[in-house]
């Protein structure tokens, strides 16, 4: 007897769309590739030599995260061929200031409906950020679940394993008198969108509408993607004298920062060392936010700080400069605790 009962498609799930997504993302995938990388797509698992990485004596790091409600400007707009960038960097950029090299990558792409030429562009994203971080993309999972997501919605989580020799992990030897010094920021990065949207629900403008602060729409310049500064920051910790390094993500500078000093120690910051970007100046007086507000919400245009030895400041200035990095001196590790300003920002 034949039956002509229900499929797994008619339940919304597409398998034959999954198998097509995995073939067309596999020359992104390999893009990427490092030494170190054993394995494609494909298995039920990913392999990593991590001699075949050059390490001797490794130790392994650790980071997931993803991007907020940033993708909520992502999809009401249509724009997710960077979405994919964020996702990378918040995870990487957390792994460096461990003093860790990033080697692989796994996304979490889920979905109610799989769009193909959607998946690919965001996936193409996530790549990108791999390659200019140094990073394979060895694997991930995507999950069609109808029911769990509005149409069109999407939601995605990255995960990153980086390594470094034993002994060579930060914070180390932050002592009073450091130097702090700031890479600039591309934008709003990955955090406080929950804020930025109601600020933008303030103002009364809409994602096509030219941004006040940009020579774009509104929507375009919100979703600037975040930077990566994994490169640059293990060439600088390469070259000595950095002792730490904060991702000023959520929590901004005045939260971040004391993450990565000892117990006794603060951090004095000059909020004239810098000029606050415009997209921070139009979200603060659109809002109505506060300077200390500000400085714990957003990156205000401050997305990495190294901490360095004072003797060593000005050439790890030159070289970051030297690889294209806005750096800023911002100011020093003091005695005390948490963070301290002075100077104005708005």
């Amino acid at each position: 007897m034949t039956k002509n009962g229900l499929t797994y498609a008619d339940a919304g799930v597409d398998i034959d769309a999954g198998n097509t997504l995995v073939d067309r993302i596999k020359p992104a995938t390999k893009r990427t590739a490092r030494p170190g990388v054993m394995a494609g797509l494909g298995g039920f698992g990913a392999l990593f030599d991590l001699k075949g990485a050059g390490y001797v004596d490794p130790i392994l790091v650790a980071a997931t995260d993803g991007v907020g409600t940033k993708l909520r400007i992502a999809i009401d707009t249509g724009n997710v061929d960077t979405i994919g960038v964020d996702l990378v960097a918040m995870c990487v950029n957390d792994l460096v200031c461990q003093g860790a090299e990033p080697l692989f990558f796994l996304d979490y792409f889920a979905t109610g409906k799989l769009e193909l030429d959607q998946a690919i562009r965001i996936i193409e994203g996530i790549a990108a950020g791999c390659a200019a971080s140094g990073c394979a993309l060895i694997g991930g999972e995507t999950a069609e679940m109808p029911g769990m997501y509005h149409d069109g919605d999407f939601d995605l989580a990255g995960f990153a394993v980086g390594a470094m020799e034993r002994g060579a992990d930060l914070p180390a030897d932050v002592a009073e008198g450091d130097v702090l010094l700031g890479l600039a920021s591309d934008g709003v990065h990955s955090n406080g969108y929950s804020l930025v949207r109601r600020i933008v629900d303030l103002s009364g403008l809409t994602w096509a509408d030219p941004a006040p602060f940009a020579d774009a729409t509104l929507g375009a310049a919100l979703l600037a993607p975040t930077r990566l500064y994994v490169k640059q920051a293990l060439a600088a910790v390469r070259a000595g004298g950095v002792h730490a390094l904060a991702h000023i993500t959520g929590g901004g500078l005045t939260e971040n920062l004391p993450r990565v000093l000892p117990e006794g120690l603060g951090a004095q910051i000059d909020l004239g060392a810098w000029t606050l970007p415009p997209v921070f100046g139009w979200l603060a007086e659109t809002g109505g936010m506060a300077e200390a507000e500000l400085l714990k919400t957003f990156n205000a245009g401050i997305g990495m700080v190294l901490v360095v030895d004072a003797d060593n400041a000005d050439d790890l200035m030159a070289n970051l400069t030297g690889s294209g990095e806005t750096v800023y001196r911002l100011g020093s590790v003091i005695k005390g605790d948490g963070v301290s300003y002075k100077g104005a920002l708005l």
